[in-house]
């Protein structure tokens, strides 16, 4: 089984499609409290072979955040966490390494800080590189494979022209993949400047009316229901990574095991919708399953 765990939903940035970024959160916002990290992993329990540590805000801001990554890697599962890359000092980089981080993903959204700044509002591309560095430096001085470090490419209209270039970044720099992600627009039936050009790149596709409609075929179903699901930082449970702000709550593990919230009627009532018409449920309506979301 595979689970996202929120360490935080505080975020340095103002992304213009991320509600933590936009601070438009209707769900309390907070860090994710160690004692709570170890119950997901007790109940999840040995079936739990995968986490990502991030849903909303930024991982690093949590002031314990390796000590909730130290806690699922002795239990030796494959951990992964998403970074603006902020705030990887030479120090923190070092930290990075002897946690055990599997994989490490560092959102670079922009070669130049005209285009990076586009999407990463508040953010220093400068910063990205310098703490990318930092973590690759750390790696050889420790002489670790791990993290494996993922340059993540968000393509929008404004950084499209930069996709050669970014692999040739990413060799010099020495990361150990780069991968373009398509970006995900909550209005987009008219439109959205986000929107890149070349229609390989994105998950919506202009129709002969000169609207847009999502590439994914909506058919009525959903794996990620049976083997996945998403713990907030409060211990709220909720089916997938499109309900940023848990208007879906399967279930609180503050008041109820999560064997129990997994087979329950409404976790069941909501996979059954799943199946009759997904178009019907909200989150769904913008979701990148079976279309090419990474490209």
């Amino acid at each position: 089984m595979a689970i996202s765990i929120e360490p935080t939903t505080t975020c340095n940035l103002r992304c213009p499609q991320c509600p933590s970024g936009l601070r438009q959160f209707t769900r309390d916002t907070g860090n994710l409290d160690l004692d709570l990290n170890k119950k997901i992993l007790d109940q999840v329990g040995k079936q739990l072979q995968h986490i990502n540590y991030y849903f909303q805000g930024e991982p690093f801001i949590h002031p314990e955040f390796l000590a909730l990554v130290k806690e699922a890697r002795e239990r030796n599962i494959y951990v992964v966490t998403s970074t603006n890359a902020h705030f990887i000092t030479p120090e923190t980089a070092e930290k990075i390494v002897t946690s055990g981080l599997s994989e490490i993903i560092i959102s670079i959204d922009g070669l130049t800080q005209e285009t990076y700044e586009q999407y990463r509002i508040n953010g220093k591309l400068e910063k990205v590189i310098a703490g990318t560095k930092n973590l690759i430096a750390a790696k050889r001085k420790m002489n670790r494979p791990n993290p494996v470090v993922t340059f993540q490419f968000l393509v929008t209209k404004h950084n499209e022209h930069e996709i050669d270039k970014l692999f040739a970044l990413g060799e010099s720099v020495g990361v150990d993949e780069v991968r373009l992600k398509s970006v995900q627009v909550y209005d987009y039936e008219t439109g959205n400047d986000l929107i890149p050009e070349n229609e390989t790149y994105s998950r919506y596709k202009k129709t002969n009316e000169g609207q847009y409609e999502l590439k994914n075929k909506f058919k009525n179903k959903c794996w990620r229901m049976w083997s996945s699901c998403v713990f907030t930082w409060d211990g709220k449970i909720v089916p997938c990574c499109f309900d940023k702000d848990a208007q879906h709550k399967m279930g609180d593990l503050n008041t109820l095991d999560f064997n129990t919230t997994w087979k329950s009627s409404i976790y069941r009532e909501f996979r059954s919708k799943v199946f009759k018409n997904r178009k019907d449920i909200e989150i769904c309506k913008n979701c990148s399953e079976g279309s090419k979301v990474w490209v």
